[in-house]
């Protein structure tokens, strides 16, 4: 009995004690001005690593869901775009959906948007827009039926859905448009009006056989609009005029022998571009047929201007994702079987470093 008692006025003396010491406070970091050689590496759970690829220093970590599948930045007001899924019970449970305004200098959320659940959860770059007016960002959604969500970032409000039954992406255009792909072979132009509704909508011809030789839905943009690539290593040149869709004339990635040797195009998001040297980079596998998401083992080089071959490197570790710098002397990072993101010089073509820290697997890799 008294070891008891002196048991539990031990236990309330040491309590009183604790009581008596004050909380410690956690300082917080902020984010500097980022540069243009600093990349997001999407990570197998969603997470979105920062890092400078010149020196492959971290510089930090969104920590957004495994069901996001990009995030937009908008550096007029210091902040980054998450279109995310969240379930009560992580992978099960009531669904919402939201849009998540992660604040550029803390990376802490600071904002949510709610919109209907129906975000198309893939890693896709272009499944995340913001308009050239700079407030209206549209979200692709996917049930499987497609539409886009609006939002106005400057009100924090949910704007609309608009259905795009068939077609899918959001690549952005002049005059607060966006393009996207149709199952049909066709490519639309959706316009906003200034309250982010559909103002017009424009179809093109069909330009592409959907079974004779798709194009993949791994877009990139260039300074006249945007940049394809089909299944059989065809390039085309996309852009908009007014309300006219053009596309160009395609030239080929493959030489005759390459084709007949099985080179193809293939990965995750396997196309890169740099704009001031006008160059296309390519990952490209040797497995032939329908090997559209095998991992690439080489990386071509184009210049886009004369539609050549001017490299082709012998990859560390083979890779489904890359993304090229914009900087004068550009880089060009790789996410690699190996579970490292592998940084190559394009001047002169050598592995520069290779950066291990990203968390279960690297995988999408976007600019900042």
């Amino acid at each position: 009995m008294c070891f008891r008692l002196m048991s539990i006025l031990a236990l309330l003396i040491t309590n009183l004690a604790l009581g008596d010491i004050a909380p410690e406070t956690v300082g917080q970091a902020k984010m500097k001005p980022p540069t243009d050689t600093w990349i997001l590496v999407r990570d197998g759970l969603g997470a979105f690593y920062i890092f400078d690829a010149a020196n492959g220093d971290m510089q930090g970590l969104i920590g957004a869901t495994n069901f996001t599948p990009a995030l937009e930045a908008n550096a007029e007001r210091g902040e980054i775009y998450a279109a995310e899924q969240h379930y009560a019970r992580t992978r099960r449970g009531a669904r919402t959906d939201v849009v998540t305004i992660y604040d550029y200098e803390t990376l802490s959320p600071k904002a949510e948007i709610e919109v209907p659940k129906k975000v198309a959860a893939l890693p896709f770059r272009q499944y995340i827009a913001l308009m050239d007016d700079r407030k209206h960002l549209v979200i692709f959604n996917m049930t499987p039926a497609q539409s886009v969500s609006v939002v106005n970032v400057d009100t924090r409000a949910f704007v609309g859905e608009i259905s795009t039954p068939g077609c899918a992406l959001i690549m952005q255009t002049a005059g607060s448009g966006f393009l996207q792909m149709c199952g049909d072979g066709r490519l639309q132009l959706i316009r906003l009006d200034e309250n982010g509704g559909e103002a017009k909508r424009v179809r093109s011809k069909q330009v592409f056989d959907i079974e004779e030789d798709p194009f993949f839905d791994k877009p990139v943009p260039t300074p006249e609009g945007w940049l394809v690539v089909s299944y059989q290593g065809q390039v085309f040149d996309v852009s908009v005029e007014g309300d006219q869709i053009n596309v160009s004339k395609p030239w080929s990635l493959l030489s005759a022998e390459e084709r007949e040797a099985s080179w193809r195009p293939g990965g995750g998001r396997f196309v890169g571009y740099h704009a001031g040297l006008d160059l296309l980079l390519v990952l490209m596998n040797a497995e032939g047929g329908f090997s559209h998401e095998s991992a690439g083992t080489e990386l071509w080089i184009y210049d886009r201007s004369e539609a050549r071959k001017v490299a082709a490197v012998k990859l560390e570790a083979s890779g489904s994702n890359l993304y090229v710098t914009q900087n004068a002397e550009p880089l060009v990072a790789v996410s690699g079987t190996d579970r490292q993101v592998h940084v190559y010089d394009i001047a002169t073509t050598k592995r520069m470093r290779s950066i291990s820290e990203v968390g279960v697997s690297p995988g999408y890799i976007q600019g900042f």
